[in-house]
Formats: structure tokens, C-alpha cells, sequence
């Protein structure tokens, strides 16, 4: 480790570490879909978050507008999620395991798709959304923590809606109380589906946006990121789930999650840590936040019944005392 460390250098890579944790915000929004809508184990998006990019990365070199891009990734991530939604809903393969399938299969989809590894998504050549080198010294709307944002914001807002219809509303019930809601006449199955093509579909949108940022797609772009998006998801929740009450607000806790995720991960390294320790340390993050619910479940109420236990004893020495003394008062009198 560095023994100094220079804080301006924290202060400039701040706002790509910004950047990072927005996209990757929208992309845990979508695992939040699943994981806490559904409460489905969805695997899906470690080949999903790839598609996007490759899909995008592949219309932008054959001339079409970004936007086209964006709304063909947005497909392809549908369709995933709906490969796995038939394996496990049709064909009766657990979640996990339907979810690790469409993965694997993904990994061959992708390399047809872009024909290779990797491709380029020039900055310079092609007319991108977002880009490392917007993140400052340009326009503020030209700004990708700007444009990020926004995008954060609407897709929120649409979310919110959705889930206030009938069908949103029936989705949410399929995850909180299936057998209820089978009971109500809810077709479950269904739910599911359309749960899991509309998760994959926003994570191939925040694939297309990630790699127009970092200038490539590459096959291996996806690995890990559902650690990544359950780490958004649990952090956003541990810090925020006692203000964030509304349903729009918790999927705001989420990209907020995302975002201390990337910042945490910043300041390590600007603590000179060795990075090929990174992956260990993501896995560290992710665990300490998974195991704080269980932690608070566990030791909060029982330091709270050492802390009354405690009070008790020290009651009962003062009414001891006040007992004693009365005594010792109506002997001397």
C-alpha cells in the first residue's frame, strides 16, 4: 500500500465511480425484480448483461440510430428472460438451474452475435448516450451521471405505474403469496414469465448503456454481475429500507445501493489495494452486507434484553437503597 495517498486523486475518479454505480443501478433494479418482486433466484443476468451490449455494439456498427440500439437490446434481454421463464415454468426446472442454463447458452448467442469476443464501441464513431470521457468537462445534458439519471428517473417512474395496474399488482402478489394468489384465480405461471423477460430486459438496457461507457462489449463483461446487482439490492435496503417506505423509493434505494457499492470499491482502491484482490474484496462487501439483516435479527434484540436486564438490576439496587435508607431513617427517629 501507497504510504501517501493523494485525495484529489479520489476526488477525480469519483464521478466515474458515479457513473458505474448508476448503470449498474439500473441493472440491480432489475435484479430486484425477481429477487425481492418475485422472490425469484434469477441467474440469468450474468448472460443478459453481455446480450445487451453485444446486441447494441452490433446495430451500432451496421448504421443504426443508438436509440434503435438501445430498443433491440432491450428485446433480446426480453427474450432471455423468457427462455428461462419457459424452463422453469413449462418444463418444471428450478429457477436457479433454468437461470444457469439460459446463462450457458447465452455465452454461445453472444459470440454469434458479435462474431467474435469483444467489439469496439468508439465514442468518436459512433453516437453514444453515455461515454467515460463525458462524465466531466462537457455540457451538463451531455453529462453521463446527468443522462444516467434521467434514465434512472423515468424508468423508476414507469415501474411505479406498471406496478400499480392489475397486472403489476398480480405480479406482486405471485411473489409474496403464490398460493394466495393462485387461489384469487392469478395465473402464476404467467406472472413469473412476464417477470423474468421484463428483469433481463432492463438489465440488457443497462448492458447497452455499460458498454457504450466503457467502450467495448466483451463476452465476459457479464461475469459476476449478479453479485453486483444483490449487493446493490442488499445494500440499498440495510441503509435505506427504514425512510424508503414507497415502492418507488425502494427501487430508488437500489441505484442509490449501486452507488455506494461503486464508491466503496473506489475508495479501496485509492488505498493502493492490490487489484487483483478486487474480486475478493467484492465478495467481502457482498457478504458483510448480506449477513448485517441477520446480524441486526440476531444480536439486536438480545443486547436489548442485556441492555433491559442491566436497567432492571440497576433499578432494583436503587430501590434497595432507598429501602435501606428509609430504615436506617425511622431507627435513628
Amino acid at each position: 500500500m501507497e504510504e501517501n495517498v493523494d485525495f484529489t486523486v479520489l476526488l477525480n475518479a469519483m464521478p466515474g465511480a458515479i457513473s458505474q454505480g448508476l448503470i449498474w443501478g439500473i441493472m440491480a433494479i432489475g435484479v430486484f425484480l425477481t429477487y425481492k418482486v418475485l422472490d425469484v433466484a434469477d441467474l440469468t443476468v450474468d448472460g443478459s448483461m453481455c446480450t445487451g451490449a453485444a446486441v447494441c455494439a452490433m446495430m451500432l456498427m451496421n448504421g443504426y440510430n443508438i436509440w434503435v440500439a438501445m430498443l433491440v437490446a432491450f428485446i433480446a434481454g426480453i427474450l432471455a428472460g423468457f427462455v428461462t421463464g419457459i424452463l422453469h415454468v413449462v418444463m418444471g426446472i428450478p429457477a436457479i438451474l433454468a437461470g444457469i442454463l439460459t446463462q450457458i447458452a447465452l455465452y454461445s448467442v453472444n459470440l454469434k452475435i458479435m462474431g467474435q469476443a469483444n467489439r469496439v464501441i468508439s465514442s468518436s464513431k459512433y453516437d453514444v448516450l453515455v461515454a467515460i470521457k463525458y462524465t466531466s468537462g462537457v455540457d451538463f445534458y451531455k453529462n453521463t451521471i446527468f443522462i444516467v439519471s434521467c434514465m434512472t428517473v423515468v424508468l423508476i417512474a414507469i415501474l411505479y405505474w406498471f406496478f400499480g395496474t392489475e397486472l403489476g399488482c398480480s405480479m406482486r402478489a405471485t411473489g409474496s403469496n403464490p398460493n394466495m394468489s393462485r387461489a384469487q384465480g392469478i395465473n402464476t405461471k404467467l406472472n413469473i414469465v412476464i417477470g423474468l423477460m421484463i428483469s433481463n430486459g432492463i438489465v440488457a438496457f443497462a448492458s447497452a448503456l455499460y458498454g457504450q461507457y466503457q467502450g467495448f462489449s466483451d463476452i465476459n463483461m457479464g461475469r459476476g454481475a449478479i453479485v453486483i446487482g444483490l449487493a446493490a439490492v442488499i445494500i440499498g435496503n440495510v441503509i435505506f429500507s427504514r425512510i424508503f417506505r414507497n415502492f418507488a423509493l425502494q427501487l430508488l434505494s437500489v441505484s442509490l445501493g449501486a452507488v455506494i457499492y461503486f464508491m466503496v470499491l473506489q475508495i479501496i482502491l485509492w488505498f493502493g489495494i492490490d487489484t487483483d484482490l478486487l474480486k475478493l474484496l467484492q465478495a467481502l462487501i457482498v457478504a458483510i452486507f448480506l449477513a448485517f439483516p441477520y446480524w441486526k435479527r440476531m444480536y439486536v434484540p438480545m443486547l436489548k434484553s442485556i441492555n433491559k436486564r442491566r436497567d432492571i438490576r440497576r433499578q432494583n439496587k436503587v430501590v434497595l437503597a432507598a429501602r435501606t435508607v428509609s430504615k436506617d431513617y425511622r431507627e435513628v427517629k
